[in-house]
């Protein structure tokens, strides 16, 4: 496999050239913060490229937005993220590009947990051949966070019914025939699912939309 290398810490990136070398790849670039690594994609388009989160300058998450980037600008370029630390915002930007054009060639596996070279360079194949392969505490906290920024969380299940019920375009009085309540009780958990979804005070109408919207995108 032809592969770019992303990480400011030389020791390990030179250590990674080595290692990939002598299992019969080509190493086309090893770069050291995040323009560089978008830069190395676009000039060698390579089979799968390696990327620490933690890049300068401010060694936070330029490697993963440094990933988004590259996969915007080269569709389906493979990405392995390889770090010490799960960085769940830009994870999931990332993780985001699987979908549509952008397909599938992403991995997130933490450097601490990487148990064996044969099976850190099968998940690089893995990857560079269009897979998704993941660490388990990535997945871990991913989930934690989604949960905790899930605006729908605090719904009641009959809330939930009536916001799915309002998604479908129904009034007030069609939901309460669907669910054979009465309108009052209806226009009760409408009142609450704007409380909850912390709605601002405005139109009728626009609450509605504002509350199917956050539905659909959760």
């Amino acid at each position: 496999m032809r592969i770019v290398i992303a990480d400011d810490a030389v020791l390990l990136r030179e250590g990674l050239v080595r290692l990939l070398t002598e299992s019969g790849h080509q190493v086309v670039a090893a770069v050291g913060d995040g323009d560089a690594l978008v830069a190395a994609v676009q000039e060698h388009r390579p089979d799968v490229s390696i990327v620490d989160v933690r890049m300068p300058p401010s060694h936070t998450d330029e490697g993963l937005r440094a990933s988004v980037e590259a996969r915007r600008l080269v569709p389906r370029t493979p990405i392995l993220v390889l770090s010490q630390y799960v960085e769940v915002s830009y994870a999931d930007d990332l993780l985001a590009t699987t979908g549509g054009a952008g397909g599938g060639g992403i991995g997130y596996l933490l450097k601490d947990r990487v148990a064996a070279i044969d099976e850190f360079l099968d998940a690089l194949r893995r990857v560079a051949g269009g897979g998704t392969v993941l660490d388990p505490e990535v997945v871990g906290q991913l989930f934690a966070r989604r949960r905790r920024d899930d605006p729908l969380r605090e719904l009641t299940p009959r809330e939930r019914e009536v916001l799915a019920l309002m998604a479908e375009g129904r009034s007030n009085t069609a939901i309460a025939r669907a669910l054979v309540v009465s309108d009052g009780a209806v226009e009760k958990h409408v009142r609450n699912i704007f409380t909850k979804l912390t709605l601002p005070p405005d139109t009728e109408q626009h609450r509605r939309v504002l509350a199917v919207l956050t539905y659909l995108r959760n």
